[in-house]
């Protein structure tokens, strides 16, 4: 069982929850590249949900890979860890984010897990896709949700002084974003087109001085409920709104009570400071590089960020590989 020293640190248990990322990681690459998201996905959630029951802390999975018909392990509702512990949390996983690619060797795949206070994280329930937004801490409650693309990135701009057609917007390359694409370009700015990811992107948004402005478009829910605990901490800007992608969803959330009219801001998300995020780099992306192996040890490269006080690290590991 890992320990927690005394007195509590924050920084501590999120370099301990890193153990999950990296389990995950390193169980998902053997399956890149072999077309079997299937068998990837299994070998990630075994692991993660393995490393996740050491840990020093009452865990309930809020935010994870489905029902428990559907899923074994990680499935929304499970515990955790050690239900007696004082340390209560509710957690949002993803062994793999963007499984389909890693099934086919592509870019930005990550192992990706974030944590709060019990009660404090938002619970989006039926929900499986949420319209989000991220950018960096300049423009931290300047963004009103009911602007156009143009007027959202002309306060971008301004907000963080640059001219509009310096900046660079992360979107999922999905059929789905073809107007946000074309109205992104048609106000100046550049569009970074990837296929799965944009965890790393919400990140790297809010965060000054990488290579990405801001994220638009519509995602998965786990996806953006981790984007929002590590900027959470970080202290840059967040916000979403439900926007379900087939009616079957629609009808769900619509039945739950919720209004799809409603953008979410940060606190709304996120009701506690009290956060932790760790990210495992699968295959090599724009925030992380890949897992790789020698014939004795494997490399793993992962961010962790832990709040109140917003620290961050990217930790390199060279691992004995087993067996």
């Amino acid at each position: 069982m890992l320990k927690t020293p005394e007195p509590y640190s924050s920084e501590l248990f999120v370099y301990a929850l890193r153990e999950a990322t990296e389990a995950a990681a390193r169980a998902a690459y053997h399956w890149i590249g072999r077309g079997n998201k299937g068998q990837g996905d299994f070998a990630a959630i075994h692991a993660m949900r393995e490393r996740l029951d050491q840990l020093p802390c009452d865990g309930r999975v809020l935010i994870g890979e489905g029902s428990p018909d559907e899923f074994p392990e990680l499935y929304t509702g499970e515990k955790v860890g050690d239900p007696a512990h004082p340390l209560k949390l509710d957690i949002a996983a993803d062994p793999i984010e963007g499984t389909s690619y890693l099934a086919k060797g592509m870019t930005n795949a990550m192992a990706v897990i974030a944590m709060t206070p019990r009660d404090t994280m938002f619970d989006p329930g039926p929900a499986f896709y949420i319209e989000k937004f991220a950018g960096p801490p300049a423009v931290k409650g300047l963004i009103d949700p009911a602007m156009s693309v143009g007027e959202k990135l002309a306060v971008v701009a301004k907000a963080t002084d640059k001219a509009v057609d310096d900046l660079t917007v992360y979107v999922q390359e999905k059929p789905r974003h073809r107007d946000l694409v074309e109205a992104i370009h048609k106000a100046g700015a550049r569009v970074a087109l990837y296929p799965a990811g944009d965890v790393a992107g919400a990140i790297l948004a809010a965060i000054p001085g990488s290579d990405i402005d801001v994220l638009m478009g519509t995602g998965g829910v786990p996806e953006g409920m981790i984007s929002a605990c590590a900027i959470k901490a970080l202290g840059g800007e967040f916000m979403a709104r439900i926007d379900p992608q087939l009616a079957t969803e629609r009808q769900a959330v619509l039945a739950a009570g919720f209004n799809l009219e409603r953008w979410y801001g940060l606190n709304d998300l996120v009701k506690s400071d009290q956060v932790y995020f760790c990210a495992t780099g699968i295959t090599t992306g724009l925030m992380l590089e890949g897992v790789e192996r020698t014939k004795d040890l494997e490399k793993t490269q992962t961010m962790l960020v832990a709040g109140p006080s917003g620290t961050r690290q990217v930790l390199t590991t060279w691992h004995k590989r087993e067996g």
